[in-house]
């Protein structure tokens, strides 16, 4: 069952999805030639720490971190680790909180999930790189166009699709975007491919998660060897923006905008 949220808890997603954009703002001004990916996330647990926020991926699944850090083929979920980043590389961070942390004892309130990701170049990367990235941001946006009362899910991923397509990439079937609100998953899924017209429609009170994630070669995924990360088969360039969006009676806002 899809959940649908009142303006109020939109209100407190609104402000966790502004904490969270500044932290992973905060962290991606650390990414840079030299890093390594598992101080990314010891400094991102203690950004969401600091805030007053729960870490949300922390023991979700079993997941060990408090952030995928995901590097060039690696498409999503992968696990922080002793892996120093490189110059020409791309890499994704992908970051959750529970906003607030604490059960509101008068209200009994246990807190919203927010999400998000962002791909970014570590240091100079060649032109055809820079230009996955800035074709997954476009993406994005304009999935987010599609985010109305009346529309449906399938619009979305219809429009994404023929973006991306139309750009010589392909997106992943196999992993998608989401409902979020009390839980970290919830309905609907929002494929990043499909029909116009198909699939739940948009309503006010509805937040959902959208992800594209693109490859530059075939969109078939593996396992990565960390057990909980995915990488594409053939070894080819992905990319992956994620931002939480609520339907409003005006038609949508982002919870977590970074621009």
């Amino acid at each position: 069952m899809i959940s649908l949220k009142t303006p109020r808890e939109i209100e407190t997603m609104k402000q966790g999805g502004r904490v969270l954009a500044e932290i992973l703002e905060k962290l991606l001004k650390q990414v840079k030639p030299g890093v390594v990916t598992k101080d990314l996330d010891r400094a991102a647990e203690a950004l969401i720490l600091k805030s007053g926020a729960k870490v949300a991926f922390k023991g979700y699944e079993g997941f060990p971190a408090a952030l995928c850090v995901s590097v060039n083929e690696e498409i999503v979920h992968a696990v922080p680790s002793e892996r120093i980043l490189k110059e020409g590389d791309i890499v994704t961070l992908d970051i959750g909180l529970v906003w607030p942390s604490f059960a509101k004892a008068t209200e009994g309130e246990k807190g919203f999930y927010l999400d998000m990701a962002r791909t970014v170049a570590v240091g100079k990367v060649p032109p055809e790189t820079a230009r996955l990235i800035r074709v997954t941001k476009k993406a994005l946006h304009y999935g987010l166009k599609k985010t109305r009362p009346g529309n449906t899910v399938g619009d979305i991923g219809n429009t994404i699709q023929r973006y991306v397509e139309s750009q010589g990439y392909q997106v992943v079937r196999e992993l998608c975007g989401h409902g979020i609100g009390r839980e970290l998953h919830e309905d609907p899924r929002v494929l990043n491919y499909g029909k116009r017209g198909t699939g739940p429609e948009l309503v006010e009170g509805m937040v959902i998660c959208i992800e594209p994630m693109i490859t530059v070669g075939d969109w078939k995924l593996k396992r990565s060897k960390d057990g909980f990360g995915f990488e594409t088969k053939d070894g080819s360039l992905s990319c992956h923006f994620e931002d939480t969006i609520a339907i409003t009676k005006q038609g949508s806002e982002v919870l977590t905008n970074m621009d």
